[in-house]
């Protein structure tokens, strides 16, 4: 699901009706207005931000670079772009101390998915040559440490839990120690959460920074919850100061109101997105990036760091190598589909790209035919996934079974592979045949 759906949706109609115009009259502003001030409220934005926001527009779309310009409808879109993007705040890195050790303190309510974001900022910051460690020090919920262990393992990075110990500030205290015993440059903590903002949970969040002397104090905020995150953000802000925050759940059925608002009420940036449930789903956050997805104009810088980190640089030369000398087998098309999958979801990758968002519209992409297809490749031997021709009927009953799928779905495969192959000698990809030939497109049967 795209990000602020509802709200991206509305903006997005809104701007190309706008686009499209020779001439803006002060009734076409007017009307406008109308309908930006009602998608922002539907969307749970604090009405000071609406009004600011709106007043601003209104008073830059009135200029005479509007009204006089050949192009009126663009310049618009372009105020309302550049108004975002005040709104949301400028891009402010994560702190690194000085001192080569860096502590990372996650604050938050429950349900806020803290414990998840702990592992998300961990992986992240590994894949950025960091070595991260991750302390619990909720004491309050039992399956909380056992959850960020579990996650550790998963993303394989140091983890320092202490189930029988009930002092946080101790846990905490020890965490350091393990931390530089280990070596690690990175300490992440993660708190106990409640209900609701507490003096009690205040005063153990207090004591636990006095100990450790937090860099980055980051508070996790849930985007579904609209206005009530401005409200909880500046109680912790009185109670212990906050540096920044994560944004979560922005895959989910937000309204994107937290994040148009938090900034410009608070004073504090946004540093990170969660966009999804995955490890990797998290993003540095890029004020203009999220502006221009909000509006359907697309992200292509972030599908490029995205297909940079997924792909292999070396494993993508060997592929290059293996079609030039007229060789591209179904174990190198896994692989190729290994990699697709790495980036995540397929419908938030195609609707970073400008203009596909809008035309899929609310259309589901079915995720599962690349699992399928994945399934199937990996039932054959390898000698079978290097050469397809050896797939007789009896083979592709074994792989159908052996995949639980059925032999039409393994012949739609074998069919893929082939198109792919006529598509790569179309267009002169592969070595030898330079005959031009007409095919599908590749990964056309994947639900794409």
């Amino acid at each position: 699901m795209a990000l602020f759906e509802n709200l991206s949706s509305r903006l997005s109609r809104i701007t190309d009706a706008m686009r499209g115009k020779s001439r803006v009259t002060e009734k076409d502003i007017k009307d406008m207005m109308r309908e930006i001030r009602l998608a922002l409220l539907e969307a749970d934005v604090n009405y000071q931000v609406v009004k600011d926001l709106t007043a601003e527009i209104s008073d830059k779309a009135r200029g005479s670079d509007v009204l006089e310009s050949l192009t009126p409808g663009q310049q618009v879109v372009k105020i309302v772009y550049e108004a975002l993007i005040t709104i949301l705040g400028e891009e402010e890195k994560l702190t690194v101390s000085s001192t080569g050790f860096t502590v990372i303190m996650l604050y938050g309510l429950q349900g806020t998915g803290k414990t998840t974001t702990a592992a998300k900022l961990a992986l992240h910051l590994k894949d950025k040559g960091k070595k991260p460690i991750l302390v619990s020090v909720d004491t309050h919920r039992p399956a909380a440490q056992d959850q960020l262990r579990i996650l550790a393992e998963q993303i394989d990075v140091e983890c320092y839990i202490d189930p029988s110990e009930k002092s946080a500030t101790a846990i905490a205290v020890r965490g350091v120690e393990r931390a530089r015993y280990m070596m690690c440059d990175t300490m992440i903590v993660d708190t106990a959460g409640r209900m609701t903002v507490d003096d009690e949970l205040m005063e153990e969040l207090k004591a636990i920074n006095a100990v450790v002397k937090p860099d980055e104090r980051l508070l996790i905020v849930d985007a579904m919850i609209g206005q009530e995150a401005v409200n909880i953000a500046e109680a912790f802000d009185r109670q212990i100061g906050l540096d920044g925050f994560i944004m979560t759940k922005l895959d989910g059925d937000a309204r994107g109101g937290a994040a148009l608002s938090i900034r410009r009420m608070t004073g504090k940036p946004i540093k990170m997105i969660a966009t999804g449930e995955k490890v990797g789903d998290l993003e540095v956050f890029h004020p203009d990036r999220l502006a221009s997805r909000i509006l359907g104009m697309g992200d292509v810088l972030t599908l490029i760091e995205k297909a940079t980190d997924a792909f292999d640089e070396q494993h993508a030369q060997k592929t290059m190598d293996r079609l030039k000398s007229n060789r591209f087998t179904m174990q190198d098309m896994l692989e190729q589909l290994e990699q697709i999958r790495g980036m995540g979801s397929m419908q938030e990758m195609l609707a970073m790209i400008p203009g596909v968002g809008k035309k899929l519209g609310n259309a589901e992409i079915d995720e599962r035919e690349l699992a399928r297809t994945r399934a199937i490749i990996q039932s054959m031997t390898m000698r079978e996934r290097e050469n397809p021709k050896v797939l007789n009927a009896s083979r592709r009953r074994r792989i159908a079974a052996g995949s639980a799928l059925t032999v039409q779905d393994v012949n739609r495969v074998v069919r893929q592979y082939d198109d792919m192959l006529k598509m790569m000698k179309q267009f002169g990809m592969l070595g030898g045949d330079k005959k031009r030939r007409r095919g599908r497109m590749p990964f056309s049967g994947f639900g794409i």
